[in-house]
């Protein structure tokens, strides 16, 4: 595909995150770009990253084949670069991938290439947890009443069946709507041995949509049925001293662990070791630790929620529950040995099918739609 759109002219692709990989913040999305780029790249094609500026970054750099640009706040990085790509500032280019992030960047407005768009999930709720409450109805009108028009002709693209069906209810078209399944890294693998007593691994940043205090609730609810349960919660943010205070008013500080954040070897040896990986989030586009886990062979418990329906086959490769039934959903995985081996074993066998590889493909087949819908 890749040398078929270069044949019909169409090599300089640019891309729009609102963060870049590099950036403390970045996540699921983040790996997401760099998986489909980075591969894009090594095909022929010749790619620009525009994000906004990253903390310790410089404003340009290249990346796994691919050049990025860091320029703009969080915030004024959208108008930033809509202007410069319109007045040429970032040099020509002959496709455009919008990656909306919560905000739109109205490439139907101001782009006439050929263009799709990546929307992982719907914030929905989420808005309440990032911005202040006039602000927050506001993220949420934008992103369910006001932008959908504009995009009702452009190819969507998503990781999960699930927020495609939430896109659809929001007045996308279901012709224009793709679900592309994210990929697992071969790097994540079965480890030689679990811990010799029951463990819990929850995996993310210590934001508010990630709920760390739902999962810590669970734990402490399991603990009264499965006394040697313990709990290890990976990452850091802006949140961490406040689930620091929170473990310690449960008494739970004795087995409650924070790691920090920590990548490679270590992330895999968290989830090697785990019986269960956990999360309690509130909305996810795709649940990747709970994917990454599953490579390892260890089974989710994880809320019920559209991104973690199709990274966990509820009863099959873990289990979905309410919050208030999180806790519940653990003592009964962590109690059951052969049910849990059962999970875990059908968990790496649908890892081993997700793959990055055939995620950018994906991706890519969809903007290669759009430039063969161009005269050649």
């Amino acid at each position: 595909m890749a040398a078929d759109m270069i044949e019909r002219g169409v090599r300089r692709v640019h891309v729009l995150a609102w963060r870049d990989l590099d950036d403390d913040d970045a996540g699921g999305s983040e790996v997401h770009a760099d998986e489909f780029m980075r591969r894009w790249a090594a095909a022929g094609l010749e790619i620009t990253h525009r994000t906004s500026a990253a903390v310790g970054r410089p404003p340009e750099a290249d990346r796994n084949g691919y050049h990025v640009v860091r320029r703009g706040s969080r915030y004024s990085v959208f108008p930033r670069t809509a202007v410069a790509e319109v007045l040429g500032r970032m040099g020509p280019f002959d496709a455009l991938v919008e990656i909306w992030n919560g905000v739109p960047w109205f490439s139907p407005v101001w782009c006439r290439r050929p263009r799709i768009t990546v929307l992982h999930h719907v914030h929905g709720p989420m808005w309440d947890q990032i911005l202040p409450r006039p602000l927050a109805g506001l993220g949420r009108a934008l992103e369910a009443r006001l932008a959908p028009p504009f995009y009702r002709r452009t190819s969507v693209v998503t990781p999960s069946e699930a927020t495609r069906d939430e896109l659809i209810g929001l007045g996308f078209r279901p012709d224009r709507v793709t679900a592309v399944h994210n990929g697992v890294d071969p790097f994540f693998s079965p480890g030689p041995e679990r811990s010799p007593t029951p463990l819990v691994v929850a995996v993310g940043r210590f934001a508010p949509v990630k709920r760390f205090e739902v999962t810590i609730a669970a734990a402490v609810e399991a603990r009264r049925h499965v006394p040697e349960l313990r709990l290890r919660l990976v990452g850091d943010g802006p949140l961490r001293g406040e689930l620091e205070r929170l473990v310690a008013s449960h008494g739970a500080g004795d087995w409650v662990t924070f790691t920090g954040r920590v990548a490679g070897e270590r992330l895999r040896d968290e989830y090697r070791r785990a019986w269960v990986v956990a999360s309690g989030s509130l909305a996810e586009g795709w649940g990747l630790t709970l994917t990454e886990a599953a490579a390892c062979g260890t089974p989710a418990v994880a809320t019920d929620i559209p991104g973690h329906r199709c990274s966990v086959v509820d009863g099959v490769t873990g289990v979905l529950a309410s919050p208030d039934a999180l806790g519940a959903a653990l003592t009964a995985v962590l109690t059951d040995g052969a049910r849990r081996q059962s999970l875990a074993d059908a968990a790496l066998a649908r890892a081993a099918i997700l793959t990055w590889e055939a995620s950018a493909t994906g991706v890519l087949r969809a903007l290669h739609g759009e430039v063969a819908r161009q005269p050649h």
